[in-house]
């Protein structure tokens, strides 16, 4: 399966976040298939809380319509994280946006509603200076 153009750039940025990639791709059976999350990581949160553990599906939102990206997004973004539920419900999923698709799309109210009601995780990151902007977890 082919990487998303930012992929790279997000492995970097969590990376430099603290983040430790563990898997790239992550793999997961569901839907009755194997399919592949962009990244796994993992990251220490304290030697009394252990280990924290999420998943990254890397998106650009570069296309004609940022409506047909979110959509595509959100299907993927669901099968996945009902996958994980059932095979690894200690990790949590993030969908990785860039910043420009978040202030000029994510940021209106009734994609922040939808964002809310399908409990969307969002991993903000700046392609450019690869870095995590903002952490958005529902």
């Amino acid at each position: 399966m082919a990487k998303d153009l930012f992929h790279e750039s997000v492995k970097i940025a969590l990376q430099k976040d603290g983040w430790q990639i563990t898997h790239d791709p992550f793999y997961l059976e569901a839907l009755g298939t194997d399919i592949q999350i962009d990244l796994g990581a993992e990251k220490l949160i304290g030697a009394q809380r252990g280990k924290e553990y999420i998943a990254v599906e890397v998106k650009s939102f570069i296309g004609p319509s940022l409506v047909y990206d979110f959509h595509l997004a959100l299907g993927q973004y669901m099968n996945y994280a009902r996958g994980l539920r059932k095979a690894d419900p200690d990790r949590v999923l993030f969908l990785a946006v860039p910043e420009g698709a978040y202030v000029s799309f994510f940021a209106k109210a009734d994609v922040k509603e939808s964002v809310e009601e399908f409990r969307l995780n969002l991993l903000v990151y700046n392609d450019l200076q690869q870095v995590v902007v903002n952490w958005l977890k529902v």
